[in-house]
């Protein structure tokens, strides 16, 4: 994985994005966990990581219909702390249709 990718799975189910993420990297690991877990959740944090995110989860439709699974995914808000300061993010919980 190249150093420039800076989303992280820091668990089974939770894929960090930044704006500086590539969209077709952070596809494949959303494709790799639903395909293992059927369940994943995508965070990111501030307009640009939104926008890396929802791309990166267009693009993760396209390769997991090859293995005739069809996902959706859900907005919604959540609290995080980093570095001691309390910021919202937003998280996209996937899940197969």
């Amino acid at each position: 994985m190249n150093p420039e990718d800076e989303h992280v799975v820091t668990s089974p189910d939770i894929i960090k994005v930044s704006a500086k993420s590539r969209s077709t990297a952070v596809a494949g690991a959303i494709a790799g966990v639903i395909r293992e877990h059927r369940y994943a959740e995508v965070q990111a944090i501030g307009a640009g990581a939104v926008n890396q995110a929802v791309k990166a989860l267009a693009i993760a439709r396209g390769y997991l219909s090859r293995d005739e699974i069809d996902i959706v995914f859900t907005p919604f808000f959540t609290e995080v702390d980093i570095d001691g300061q309390e910021r919202t993010a937003v998280r996209f919980a996937v899940e197969p249709r």
